[in-house]
């Protein structure tokens, strides 16, 4: 329960921008924290932490996927991993509600890793979670990053399929800010050069409007993938993250009480 809670706690100030983690294990206070503790908070609790815009979206994400209902940060001395526990919620809502909550947050510490990664390694990454999407079979022969090479602005070639009947190119950029039409329209002159039909573009941030409706409306097929989609699809196929527990939800077989 204490390293659970911990977690938690860990969870938001990251989210508020008074932690940091440069790798794996390792956290660290911002600025932003220093001052915090140079004001000489008597406590940091829920509305502290929403002084800060980052935590405020932060929120705001969680009402989106949860609902509107569960819209405030819990307390130490609550559950956990808070949930919304309303006499109109069945055992099985909250255990849901709380999987979504879990998920959520997990998304968010996967994207924030992703960010921090080199732009070499997040090219390989995309590799890998193409391959493990079911494209082109092992990751030996299915697909290579080669961003590096300089190779017409293309960073990945992965095969669609195991025989390698056709390829897919790959773009990968490890961006903060939103990735605009020129960007698509680059990709799609390297995929014209090299006689290519089909491309996955992936950022970590998100895309312009203009940069959508011209991936939507030109002949090359170009999928957009946003860091949150990016974050969603690594925890699917199980990229980057491993299990950390399992429950079974059972309930009576009434065929086997039938003949009695």
């Amino acid at each position: 329960m204490f390293d659970n809670r911990v977690g938690w706690a860990r969870t938001y100030l990251k989210q508020a921008g008074l932690l940091a983690s440069p790798k794996r294990g390792v956290f660290t206070i911002t600025d932003r924290g220093k001052q915090l503790l140079a004001s000489n908070p008597s406590k940091i609790d829920g509305e502290v932490l929403d002084r800060f815009e980052e935590f405020r979206e932060f929120k705001n994400r969680r009402r989106e996927t949860l609902g509107s209902d569960i819209g405030t940060v819990s307390k130490p001395s609550d559950t956990a991993s808070p949930v919304d526990r309303t006499p109109t919620q069945t055992p099985e809502d909250v255990l849901a509600s709380a999987y979504r909550r879990l998920r959520e947050e997990l998304e968010t510490e996967v994207l924030d890793q992703v960010r921090a990664s080199t732009p070499a390694f997040f090219e390989r990454l995309v590799v890998d979670l193409l391959v493990k999407m079911g494209y082109g079979g092992s990751r030996q022969d299915a697909g290579r990053a080669v961003g590096a090479s300089g190779d017409g602005g293309i960073d990945g070639i992965i095969k669609e399929d195991r025989l390698g009947l056709d390829v897919i190119y790959i773009q990968a950029k490890r961006w903060e800010n939103p990735v605009g039409r020129p960007e698509i329209q680059k990709f799609a002159g390297a995929l014209q050069g090299h006689r290519a039909s089909k491309g996955v573009f992936i950022t970590t941030s998100s895309y312009t409007r203009e940069a959508t409706e011209y991936a939507a409306v030109i002949s090359t097929k170009i999928v957009l993938l946003g860091g949150r989609e990016l974050a969603s699809l690594m925890v699917d196929h199980n990229v980057g993250v491993s299990m950390a527990g399992s429950y079974e939800l059972k309930r009576i077989d009434a065929d086997y009480f039938e003949g009695e």
